[in-house]
């Protein structure tokens, strides 16, 4: 593949935040950016050149597109096979079809972990009723009854405390397709970013300890207060992942890391992360440079800590009045009046009460110092 270079276009599948901010970091470095989704006026087409409002099986619509851009990458995962293959028609997609295969059914990666030697909890397959039965006698209780495709933050699971709770379990999730997973009662939850040149280069941004809030990610704190052997080996295993699939961009592996310092591969997304916003001031290179980077077949940048740093998610929650439910648009002056912090909003179009709209980052001498700059600053967006 020869370098993607500065003036070219980098094509985006999908137009939420994670492409908008890869469309910031494309424009800084002198690319022009097309997207195609079924939006308009969305998140990354605000910053782009030219925004395609197509449903993605619209494979004329998405072979137009591929033929307009020197280069195709994604911001989410869900992007149907039969897209990424029109894409691939026409121009170099980032990272592959054989890593969309894997990272959109959980079955698959976890099998995927387990073949190349990765630890994850016990797991199992649930096609029917009997299968869930049979999985928690085999797993135990208690254990989580996931769909095999789609959901996130949460969505699409239940936990299952009883084997008697199995049938009302198999028909919340609407008696398709699962993984039983078992329970693993961990000390924290840490993530770990990382990226592969077309040359097969290897970087990554260290361990990032994230807190979650109703299966949301709440905060995220890095670099990771971690034993540096927990970090040498989420670092081995992210490499390995990525080298299986031979991927070319940046993917994130979430981990689970027990009391006794021991890592279990939660899942993988092959793109930018949501607990990697922070390397945006965090970091000589962002995530999402970073990607650029890659998938333009570039050299891989520093991804040294410049300070340690925090970030604190922003939901719609914050746009509602606490008291009255009524809508108000948050003070961000007040928050803003403290120079240390800093403030990303997506541009959605509407506030709803668990909806990503944006994220605060702050920088400080100390993780815990950084982690209180965020959390006092959303508290104040939220009582004022």
């Amino acid at each position: 593949m020869n370098e993607i270079t500065p003036n070219s276009t980098i094509g985006i599948l999908g137009s939420g935040q994670l492409g908008r901010m890869l469309a910031q970091s494309a424009r800084q470095m002198g690319y022009r950016v097309h997207v195609l989704s079924p939006g308009e006026d969305t998140p990354t087409g605000q910053l782009a050149d030219v925004e395609v409002s197509a449903a993605y099986d619209d494979l004329e619509a998405v072979r137009a597109f591929a033929q307009n851009v020197d280069v195709v990458t994604y911001e989410f995962e869900n992007v149907p096979s039969a897209t990424a293959a029109a894409c691939a028609e026409f121009a170099p997609l980032h990272p592959g079809p054989q890593v969309l295969h894997i990272a959109q059914n959980r079955l698959r990666e976890k099998s995927f972990f387990a073949e190349n030697g990765l630890p994850t909890v016990p797991f199992a397959l649930v096609s029917c009723l009997a299968d869930l039965q049979n999985g928690l006698a085999d797993i135990g209780c208690p254990a989580v009854l996931k769909t095999a495709v789609s959901g996130y933050d949460g969505k699409g699971q239940v936990k299952i405390n009883h084997p008697d709770e199995a049938e009302a379990a198999w028909q919340t999730v609407s008696e398709v397709e699962c993984i039983l997973e078992g329970w693993v009662t961990f000390e924290r939850e840490v993530s770990v970013v990382g990226a592969r040149g077309v040359d097969g280069s290897f970087t990554h941004f260290g361990v990032i300890e994230n807190d979650h809030r109703n299966h949301i990610l709440d905060v995220s704190k890095a670099p990771a207060d971690v034993p540096p052997v927990v970090t040498e080996q989420a670092v081995a295993m992210i490499r390995t992942v990525l080298e299986a699939l031979d991927v070319i961009g940046v993917l994130c592996v979430e981990f689970f890391l027990t009391a006794e310092g021991n890592l279990l591969l939660n899942e993988m997304a092959p793109r930018p992360h949501n607990s990697g916003h922070l390397t945006i001031e965090a970091c000589v290179t962002s995530q999402f440079e970073q990607q650029l980077r890659a998938v333009c077949g570039l050299p891989l940048g520093s991804t040294e800590y410049v300070r340690p740093t925090a970030m604190a998610n922003l939901l719609g929650d914050l746009w509602f009045d606490p008291e009255n439910g009524a809508y108000r648009e948050p003070d961000w002056a007040k928050v803003l009046s403290n120079p240390a912090l800093k403030l990303h909003l997506y541009g959605k179009q509407e506030a709803r009460v668990g909806r990503k709209m944006g994220h605060l980052t702050a920088v400080a001498d100390t993780i815990a110092a950084a982690e209180k700059i965020v959390k006092e600053a959303r508290e104040i967006l939220r009582s004022a």
